[in-house]
């Protein structure tokens, strides 16, 4: 009887047999939108494909969305690629995704605008983090294909332009699937080479595809850490690519790179013939100016009658001299005048008998202050003494010297009424030379109260 029933386990594994073997279920093609996205660690990814009135669950295993170009989220409307079976440890059916595009974008561009969107809110795009380029760099490294016509275009340009300078092309894949990672390892190399000024990645027009490499994540990153500045000429004028934003200058085209990373030596050269013209001519002007100063100067009196001049100098010389020795004779009479009239007045005041007269005052003074001082120090005595002996006699000390006493309760108040004590208190008394501590045997009041 127990034979006939089946466990979980083998109706699941009959039920994904018959799943797996249904031609209709082995590959299907279905559009829907994402909810419940998950991204695990172990790259897998687990979400809901829902429409209007149904649900189903799927998975996508790390193996095929490694190749996604847009990043899946909830909300977001795909067209899927998989086949249906039944995951026998939950015992449920869903689908396995084999293939992701979104609905309505491209999945080219959606990810071009969501590694755009990733790097600029990174701080890639930043202005402060652009670097200058040199003015006349001596060594340009080119990131390119060695085959074609954007290093042909660069090299010709740069040779007519400026042919002094070094230039080195640093081969990369720039078109397929390992283009991305030629071109990061490429910009590294030329960095750990340092011997570049500044580099040039270039490469010519195509489409979305073509140009992808360059909106690959890694090849950003590895323009964003190049410590040489580094110019972005890739595809034509129209072409806009994540390089163009990380590097520090892009460039519509490989030829206007080029243009911009040397100088024209003939316009240089025209250039220093202006300077040079310039400084010629403000050297003449300069030529002209001073000997117009030394022909006044030499028109001047004092070069054509040098004589008379030092001779007429000599005699403004002398009468200054003569006016400073009258100067010096006067100052001298007058200081003469002035210590002659001192010593007359000092004379005149008879010096010993006023140091006598002033000796005599000062004494004087010393006996009155003397005087003074006693009196004082005589009534202060006398109040000082005046004042402890009313003290005396309001100190209670004194008065218990005549045979009173004060008396204390517990609490060290002093008893001044029979009200305040009670029979079998204890007391403390207060005397002359001493304290009596006792206890209330009979309290009596007095009849007037």
């Amino acid at each position: 009887m127990k034979d006939k029933y089946l466990s979980v386990t083998a109706i699941t594994k009959y039920i994904k047999r018959k799943m797996d073997l249904d031609p209709h279920l082995k590959t299907v093609w279905i559009k829907g939108e994402i909810s419940n996205f998950n991204h695990h660690s172990s790259g897998h990814m687990y979400f809901t494909l829902k429409d209007h009135t149904s649900r189903i669950q799927a998975v996508m295993f790390a193996g095929n969305n490694r190749f996604l170009k847009f990043q899946p989220e909830s909300g977001m409307h795909v067209y899927i690629k998989g086949y249906v079976s039944v995951f026998e440890p939950y015992g449920q059916y869903q689908l396995y995704v084999q293939q992701m595009d979104p609905d309505g974008l491209g999945a080219l561009y959606l990810a071009y605008e969501q590694l755009k969107e990733k790097l600029e809110k990174a701080g890639y795009f930043r202005k402060e983090h652009k670097q200058p380029l040199p003015k006349f760099p001596k060594h340009i490294g080119i990131i390119t294909s060695r085959t074609g016509a954007a290093v042909r275009d660069i090299l010709i340009t740069i040779k007519r332009r400026y042919p002094i300078v070094k230039t080195t092309v640093i081969p990369a894949t720039v078109q397929g699937e390992h283009a991305a990672p030629s071109i990061q390892r490429a910009i590294e190399r030329a960095n750990e080479l340092n011997v570049f000024d500044v580099l040039i990645l270039a490469r010519g027009g195509g489409s979305l595809e073509d140009l992808w490499p360059f909106n690959e994540e890694n090849v950003a990153k590895a323009i964003y850490k190049s410590k040489i500045p580094l110019v972005s000429a890739v595809g034509h004028e129209t072409d806009v690519t994540i390089s163009d934003f990380v590097a520090d200058l892009r460039a519509p085209t490989p030829t206007a790179a080029a243009e911009l990373v040397v100088p024209s030596l003939d316009e240089l050269k025209e250039r220093i013939n202006r300077l040079q013209h310039s400084l010629n001519q403000s050297t003449r002007y300069i030529i002209q100016a001073n000997e117009k100063n030394l022909k006044r100067l030499q028109d001047s009196y004092a070069f054509k009658y040098p004589k008379q001049l030092i001779e007429q100098k000599e005699q403004q010389l002398d009468l200054i001299n003569e006016r400073l020795n009258q100067s010096q004779m006067r100052l001298r009479q007058h200081s003469k005048e002035q210590l002659n009239y001192m010593f007359r007045r000092l004379t005149s005041l008879n010096l010993p008998q006023t140091i006598e007269r002033k000796s005599n005052e000062l004494k004087q003074l010393k006996r009155r202050n003397e005087q003074t001082m006693k009196n004082i120090y005589q009534l202060k005595n006398e109040r000082f003494a005046n004042i402890v002996e009313k003290l005396s006699l309001i100190n209670p000390l004194s008065v218990m010297g005549r045979g009173y006493a004060i008396a204390y309760d517990e609490q060290e108040t002093i008893i001044k009424s029979t009200k305040q004590v009670n029979i079998a208190d204890n007391i403390r008394v207060n005397i002359s030379d001493g304290m009596l501590h006792c206890k209330v045997l009979h309290i009596e009041e007095d009849d007037d109260e």
